[in-house]
């Protein structure tokens, strides 16, 4: 098909974050959840974001600037509402989708629950999984994407629409309730098409002169009946897309060369977009066999990471590529959306000039695509490649990135095993003997609601405006409030609430050496939820005990069992932005090292319980099998190392959050852990499935029984209805009850009645389990 434009040296961005510089989006959002602003100061607030982006980056040079990459929760909602896919759940009765409907599938409501919220393939953002069937009667009932290229376009822009394309939106769903698991979401494909065909008419009206559909679904290990389904929609859609350019976007990992084969064979498309960061071995294909007369976007800057571009090293791979895919035919962008990365290195004040010229945030990663681009186009600008090439050097040759005493230690783990002497049965026995706990023993995940005071606290302390006496005094008061309520609530093995913490990977990496923190670095990662990921910029050690004078002291408020809360390697890591000039598993084993320090620290403390979170041990699992055994292999084995010392009667518990798990449930039995509380009540159970399949577990096990990331408090009934599922499929003197995840975000309200209910489900369980005798 012929190109309607030219795309000659252009630039392209995939994506950009849209939470704001200062997380402008986050606040607007949650004033109007709380009812405290309307409909139209939430808008004014998105809208001026989407101004500003696409001014950002017109005024950058960017000629392919995207729109629809803004979102008020997901993106995979937003795609949801505008196919009209709403579970009957929710009362829709037809039309547009207004923000009632929107947020009652993102978050819940009074009556029903929220939809089920997933990791967005490796990364820490979560989307919200479609729950599909034959019945559903699939309707354009959001204009969303053709708004904002309106929006756009009134202020004098023309941007690229982003759509997710409709393999990919299909092979992220799940059967809806009540359908056959075993139902084939694909045979949709001719149903939603109708509505892509819908959108792609409006935009083309609009004047729309391209259009990205992103399929990063083609970067997995796809069958041939999966890859088929690509064909065949973009067979489908090659007449309605006539005229358009259009991009089919890719990222995350390698496209496999079957995948490759189909995507750059696609009918209807005229460029194809990869990810040259972490998918180094496309270059190969694309050297091999790049289709004439296609355009090519070369994702040569980093969308997920922070540092600034090798940018001689991108201009040499472009240059290659130029002489494959010809002068006219090449276009230079990211390596995915830049949502994965902080927003604008500009808003950081308290990093030095020397640290702040080896990082590039979006804003800046937006200028080092043009400059590639005009390089390109032989309009090098030498001073910013000048200044970029000294940097580049300063990282490498800084005395602060290596200490030699680590690299040692880290070097001296590979090879070696680690495991504690005894099973995990004889070692169960010793801790309840230690810890004598009732059958069903209850518990939290670790923290609990951070309120405005203790914010204000932690914030003055930091600023200084409180002495150490006064910090310590009121987060003491802290604990002990939180103690009591456990004891109150009757809650048998209690946590300290972590009011001390102001994240679970920051607070320890403020502590550890090779870290370094942005002010403004946020992330979205579901939602209005953010997080700032500390920079992993050297050898990682532990100068001294980071958690013990806190746990020790909410020990000593009470009798009952008190979990020393730490955060594991591999979550640390993957929650972090993490160096690239080593191999990940290096600077993992590195963190682990401390946290095993910090753990037999605790011991001596006298904590006998020790929860070491590894959430993110899934999502850092590599896209494609043939790389997962080697990252399974490694981080597995640095959680053991963590943990390897301790004695027999000190019980380690771990926690993962939302994820699919049963394809690495032998990798989590291998990480012989005591007990392991796991993300269960928004996936349908998905779970317990894997048990009833024959798996046996013998270490304790707490499958969450109620979902925190909602304001819905579970009844008493619901939860006992949700473990006495459980004991069809565990062992009672294994199961543990817990929430999902940690009460951090929730409110007192909400967590004092669904704590209360969970432990009333658990005697109510007890009682019935000692009468069945």
């Amino acid at each position: 098909m012929a190109c309607p434009q030219s795309l000659t040296m252009a630039s392209h961005i995939v994506g950009y974050p849209r939470m704001g510089p200062k997380r402008e989006l986050k606040f607007a959002l949650e004033a109007f959840w709380d009812g405290k602003s309307s409909t139209d100061e939430l808008q004014k607030v998105a809208a001026d974001l989407r101004c500003s982006i696409w001014k950002q980056m017109s005024s950058a040079g960017i000629k392919y600037i995207p729109s629809n990459t803004f979102s008020y929760y997901d993106q995979v909602l937003d795609t949801t509402a505008m196919l009209g896919a709403v579970p009957p759940r929710y009362g829709w009765n037809g039309g547009e989708i207004g923000f009632d409907i929107y947020f009652s599938m993102a978050r819940g409501n009074a009556t029903c629950p929220a939809m089920e919220m997933t990791k967005w393939f490796d990364t820490n953002y979560h989307y919200i999984v479609p729950e599909l069937g034959p019945e559903v009667n699939f309707s354009y009932a959001s204009h969303k994407a053709v708004n904002e290229y309106k929006e756009a376009k009134a202020l004098g822009i023309d941007t690229i629409p982003v759509l997710i394309g409709p393999v990919t939106y299909l092979l992220l769903s799940k059967p809806a309730k009540g359908v056959d698991k075993t139902f084939n979401l694909l045979s949709l494909l001719d149903k939603i098409l109708s509505v892509y065909k819908e959108v792609i008419s409006e935009l083309k009206t609009a004047g729309a002169s391209s259009i990205q559909f992103d399929e990063p679904t083609l970067v997995l290990d796809l069958d041939s009946t999966k890859l088929q389904s690509f064909t065949k929609a973009y067979t489908h859609l090659e007449s309605s897309v006539s005229g358009l350019n259009v991009l089919i976007q890719t990222y995350f990992a390698d496209v496999p060369p079957e995948a490759f084969d189909v995507l750059t064979s696609l009918k209807g498309a005229t460029g194809f977009g990869f990810d040259l960061v972490r998918g180094t071995k496309t270059l190969d294909l694309i050297k091999g066999a790049f289709p004439k007369g296609k355009y090519l976007f070369a994702g040569v800057v980093d969308g997920r990471n922070i540092w600034a571009n090798d940018l001689a090293a991108s201009l040499g791979t472009l240059n290659d590529l130029e002489g494959i895919v010809g002068k006219d035919k090449l276009v230079v962008s990211t390596s995915c959306s830049l949502m994965h990365t902080a927003v604008n290195l500009v808003n950081e004040t308290k990093l030095d000039q020397e640290f702040k010229s080896w990082l590039a945030f979006a804003a800046q990663k937006v200028v080092e695509v043009n400059a590639l681009a005009k390089a390109l186009a032989g309009q090098k600008d030498e001073a910013f490649f000048s200044a970029n090439a000294a940097a580049q050097a300063s990282r490498k040759s800084s005395p602060r990135v290596t200490s030699q005493d680590v690299q040692k230690a880290a070097a001296a783990l590979e090879g070696s095993d680690h495991r504690r002497a005894t099973n995990v049965s004889a070692r169960l026995d010793a801790q309840q003997k230690k810890l004598n706990l009732p059958i069903l023993p209850t518990t939290t995940i670790g923290s609990f609601p951070q309120t405005i005071e203790l914010r204000r606290v932690r914030r003055e302390y930091k600023a200084k405006k409180i002495s150490e006496e006064e910090y310590v005094k009121a987060i003491k008061e802290e604990i002990n409030k939180v103690i009591k309520l456990q004891e109150e609530l009757d809650i048998d093995v209690l946590v300290h609430g972590e009011p001390e913490r102001n994240d679970m990977v920051e607070y320890f990496g403020e502590q550890l050496s090779g870290f370094a923190f942005t002010v403004n670095g946020w992330v979205q990662s579901y939602g209005s939820r953010c997080v700032k990921p500390p920079i992993i910029f050297g050898d990682v050690s532990r100068p001294k005990p980071m958690t013990v004078f806190w746990s020790s002291t909410a020990q000593s408020m009470t009798s009952r069992p008190m979990k020393g809360m730490l955060t594991g390697p591999v979550t640390i890591l993957n929650w972090s932005f993490v160096r690239n000039d080593q191999p990940r598993f290096e600077t993992c084993y590195q963190i682990a090292l401390a946290i095993k320090d910090e753990v037999e620290d605790l011991e001596k403390a006298g904590i006998n319980v020790i929860q070491i979170d590894e959430a993110a041990l899934r999502e850092g699992l590599p896209l494609r099998k043939s790389e997962q055994a080697f990252y399974l292999e490694w981080a597995v084995h640095s959680f053991r190392i963590t943990n390897v010392g301790v004695q027999d009667t000190t019980q380690i518990h771990t926690h993962m959050c939302y994820s699919h798990f049963n394809d690495i449930i032998h990798s989590i039995i291998d990480m012989d852990a005591d007990v392991i509380t796991i993300e269960n009540s928004r996936s349908d159970k998905k779970l317990l499935s894997v048990f009833r399949e024959g798996v046996k577990y013998g270490a304790g096990i707490g499958p969450g029984v109620y979902d925190i990331h909602s304001p819905r408090i579970p009844s008493t009934e619901e939860i006992a209805d949700r473990v006495e599922e459980m004991l069809t499929v565990l062992e009672k003197n294994i199961l543990w009850v817990n929430p999902d995840c940690g009460l951090k975000t929730r409110k007192y309200p909400e967590v004092k009645p669904a704590l209360s209910n969970m432990v009333a489900a658990a005697k109510v369980l007890r009682t019935k389990l000692a009468g069945a005798k």
